[in-house]
């Protein structure tokens, strides 16, 4: 393996997560991604490129803004780092250019989906539609033959993978009144379906259904530890009845699932087959 070309690659794609992180920030705040200079949001310091430099910069800088001394979030660096890591992954899949082209933009907008999610607590429409459409696009687009062989096995159950595993997000958000689940993360699921198809989609959702259990309990057994010592158990930020947003985890299981091929279904998995 060129260990120069997956550094290149990988540099490549910090690059690119950089404009993640520009999307991020300005994603319906009615600002456009594609205009205006990178400033400063507490000085409004417009930055040059040397205080642009995936990663690097953030490093030199010590995590500060150099003209107010302002801290900066830690998601420049960590999204940066997740683009180049996508970006060396999907290399070393050696798939076709355009197949390689489509994994990379799928990958890339649910990546900016979870820390959307994360920083607002909703999944947003324009980003999951798109991952959701295209995925579709992609499937239809390379199923061989005609448009019948689309309703022959396996083809028809990735058509209703979709479908099927936005219902039941459907149904706990209308039971719950969106109590429960956002819409969003149906939307997300739609998408995941299709992408998937129905074995690995129903994988990646029952994967995403532990992971955030595992979280959500591993947390609030370590909140009530200073709690428990102080015999207090009361006023712990994180409850039952907390809102914790579900997409992350639902794209951690995509990403998952994806390269490793785990298959909860039939208990087989691929782990890292490029490798």
């Amino acid at each position: 393996m060129d260990f120069l070309m997956l550094g290149i690659v990988f540099i490549f794609g910090t690059i690119i997560g950089s404009f993640l992180n520009v999307v991020i920030y300005r994603y319906n705040s009615g600002t456009s991604p594609l205009t205006g200079r990178s400033q400063c949001f507490s000085c409004g310091r417009t930055l040059t490129w040397r205080q642009l430099v995936p990663v690097f910069s953030f490093l030199a800088s010590r995590g500060r803004c150099s003209q107010c001394g302002v801290r900066l979030s830690l998601q420049y660096p960590i999204v940066e780092t997740l683009s180049g890591f996508i970006f060396v992954a999907v290399f070393l899949l050696q798939k076709t250019p355009i197949e390689s082209l489509y994994l990379l933009v799928i990958f890339s907008t649910l990546l900016v989906i979870a820390v959307y999610d994360m920083r607002h607590q909703i999944i947003p429409d324009g980003l999951v539609i798109f991952f959701a459409l295209l995925s579709l696009f992609w499937f239809i687009w390379s199923t061989p033959a005609s448009f019948e062989r689309l309703l022959q096995f396996p083809y028809y159950w990735t058509l209703i993978a979709g479908p099927m595993l936005f219902f039941p997000f459907w149904a706990l958000w209308f039971v719950s009144k969106g109590r429960w689940l956002g819409l969003g993360d149906g939307k997300l699921a739609l998408g995941i379906g299709w992408f998937l198809g129905a074995t690995l989609g129903g994988s990646a959702v029952m994967l995403a259904f532990w992971v955030g259990a595992a979280y959500a309990l591993t947390v609030m057994a370590i909140q009530r530890i200073p709690s428990i010592v102080k015999g207090q158990l009361s006023n712990v930020p994180l409850s039952m009845q907390s809102e914790i947003p579900f997409g992350p985890f639902l794209i951690l299981a995509v990403f998952i699932v994806y390269f490793t091929g785990v298959n909860f279904f039939d208990g087989s998995v691929n782990f890292f087959t490029f490798l």
